[in-house]
């Protein structure tokens, strides 16, 4: 009787030490997913300002060179109504002066600064 009690005593510590573990890798995956979220964010914003800027401005709004070469403003609604598989690909392949940069960023960041361009509507 003693070695069934024994047993069944591992048995159930075993269990509780395995749900334990599981849930906190659950946690902290859960976490490193809202991290890269902000993160993504983040880097866009970096992407953004080292890749597009020279151009576009920092807001969107076109630096003066980027008035000069008649870049659009991408806070404007004829930008924001582009869907994002043609901003998608006016990034990746270039578009008039704008050089193409399918070779130099990854296609998740080329998807980041999608997003980050939409965003900037906000800011005008």
């Amino acid at each position: 009787m003693s070695v069934r009690k024994n047993r069944d005593s591992i048995v159930c510590t075993s269990a509780i030490v395995i749900v334990i573990v599981a849930e906190l890798i659950l946690f902290s995956a859960s976490t490193v997913r809202a991290d890269a979220g902000q993160n993504s964010a983040a880097s866009a914003k970096t992407t953004f300002q080292t890749k597009c800027a020279m151009c576009h401005g920092p807001d969107g709004a076109r630096s003066e060179a980027g008035k000069s070469l008649n870049v659009p403003d991408l806070r404007s609604e004829a930008i924001q109504k582009v869907p994002d598989a043609e901003l998608v690909k006016t990034i990746s392949d270039g578009k008039g002066g704008m050089p193409p940069f399918k070779s130099s960023l990854s296609e998740a960041q080329i998807h980041a600064l999608v997003r980050y361009v939409r965003a900037l509507r906000q800011k005008k």
